[in-house]
């Protein structure tokens, strides 16, 4: 098991670089940017749930087997499956869009990519670390679940938003105002990138980090894809709002 976790663990920190390199000359063929030549396409809320389903499962699983039950773990289990559980079973029925099209090849290759996420963080935070109740009181604790709470918020929030503005505008896109859509394009985004940024922190472990450096690898890239998107679709879109950090990206 040991080895197929360091192998695991390995890959997620090589694909955070491939995926953050090739984001920025391939576009991720889904919602506003779904076009053909993608292969067979289901609708996306099947596509979410399919590719989400293992993140829960396979945390929820180790957590279980580990015998290393106390607050410290119930507390990580807990904060990530209040992530999880909505993202796979709530998010794909009230998303924007969630009847369009999603190629089921980039379902497939998340599906996959959560297998190796949902492993190496269950087996590596509740099997290989150990954490006692005087973690509770450590700075890393501390801050991250700080973090993660910040970001949680942010990307539901951020979710809400849009799928109101998708509700008042059926015929198409309209330009997100208030709220954070002031400073940036993507809060949504900026939210999920902070939440685990939190995970990681609050873990202090090399799986969190991976996930972590993926999370920022992954949504970096579409973030700055989609600001370009909004600004060449909506002549009037503010100047100064940025991609996805206020006054910076």
């Amino acid at each position: 098991m040991i080895g197929l976790y360091n192998y695991a663990l390995g890959a997620i920190f090589s694909f955070a670089v491939a995926v953050f390199i090739a984001l920025f000359f391939v576009t991720a063929p889904y919602g506003k940017f779904l076009r053909k030549g993608w292969g067979y396409t289901i609708k996306s809320r099947w596509a979410w749930m399919l590719m989400e389903l293992p993140s829960p499962f396979l945390v929820f699983f180790f957590f279980i087997r580990s015998g290393r039950i106390n607050i410290v773990s119930c507390i990580f289990v807990f904060l990530w499956l209040s992530h999880y559980l909505g993202r796979t079973f709530i998010y794909p029925f009230r998303q924007a869009g969630s009847t369009k099209n999603f190629p089921l090849l980039l379902a497939a290759m998340a599906f996959l990519f959560n297998c190796m996420n949902g492993f190496v963080n269950g087996y590596g935070v509740f099997h290989i670390y150990s954490y006692s109740s005087s973690w509770l009181s450590s700075w890393q604790f501390a801050a991250g679940i700080i973090l993660f709470s910040a970001g949680f918020i942010i990307n539901r929030v951020s979710d809400e938003k849009f799928r109101a503005f998708r509700k008042n505008n059926p015929s198409g896109y309209t330009l997100p105002q208030g709220w954070l859509f002031r400073y940036i394009s993507c809060p949504h985004y900026l939210g999920e990138i902070i939440e685990w940024t939190g995970w990681a922190v609050m873990t202090w472990s090399l799986p969190g980090f991976a996930f972590a450096l993926f999370t920022l690898a992954n949504l970096y890239p579409r973030a700055i894809a989609s600001h370009k998107w909004y600004k060449a679709r909506f002549s009037g879109y503010p100047e100064n709002r940025k991609a996805l950090i206020p006054y910076i990206v």
